[in-house]
């Protein structure tokens, strides 16, 4: 059995040289596939000592430079269906998705095919976070929920377990979103696949060390990838 957890990195090396083995540690099964895009901090090469340390169970993909969230999750799908893990789980790589988690969504995978770390169930929650940016969050969930139809509370979080076969359906390939509101149009694409979903209740932490990768330019794209998969909700329902 392997269970996959996909990482994408962009200077994290202060985080990840302790993530790595502390999600490792969860269950004995897990491999971890960090998807490093040419960070100028020396990630890669980091992850490449964690490699040796950990022999057959980290492996690094190393990307020409800073080619998006989206298309980085794609890449270790990609190598995580290749090996047949199931499930195949994504995290951030700042800490502020807690591998302490990780037991109790791989407990409810068996039964789901999506299993969500949701900040927005009871018990769920964030941590050390202005005002400006919870209500910037809340925003974007009601928002995606309300023009989407999506049942799930945290549309937007990336603390997320796959089952293998649900990701062989989707046709990754097909999927347009990039950056964060990958994680949005995705959701969207397995509730429509008839997606059994749970949400597992994270207190959502911020990152410990680094800054964060969240821009203007990443909302608005997400605005605008909400914007359209609305209208493919109209015009196919």
């Amino acid at each position: 059995m392997t269970i996959a957890f996909i990482i994408p990195t962009y200077n994290e090396r202060e985080n990840i040289v302790d993530l790595v083995p502390a999600v490792l540690a969860q269950n004995d099964d897990i491999h971890v596939i960090v998807v490093d895009d040419n960070s100028p901090d020396g990630t890669g090469e980091l992850v490449e000592e964690l490699a040796e340390k950990f022999p057959g169970r980290v492996a690094v993909i190393h990307r020409a430079g800073k080619l998006g969230l989206g298309t980085a999750y794609r890449a270790g799908f990609q190598l995580a269906i290749e090996w047949g893990a199931d499930p195949i789980c994504t995290m951030d790589a700042d800490f502020s998705h807690d591998p302490r988690y990780i037991p109790a969504m791989l407990k409810d995978s068996p039964l789901h095919d999506l299993v969500i770390g949701s900040r927005y169930v009871p018990g769920g929650g964030v941590r050390n976070w202005g005002w400006h940016r919870k209500l910037l969050s809340k925003g974007a969930n009601l928002v995606a929920r309300t023009l989407l139809g999506l049942e799930a509370h945290d549309c937007t979080g990336g603390f997320r377990a796959y089952r293998l076969g649900l990701l062989q359906s989707l046709h990754l390939d097909e999927i347009q979103a990039d950056g964060y509101s990958y994680l949005v149009e995705m959701l969207f694409r397995c509730q429509r696949a008839g997606t059994k979903i749970k949400e597992v209740p994270i207190i959502f932490e911020d990152r410990r060390r680094g800054a964060s990768k969240i821009s203007q330019k990443e909302i608005l794209k997400a605005m605008g990838t909400v914007a359209h998969l609305a209208l493919t909700r109209l015009t196919r329902d």
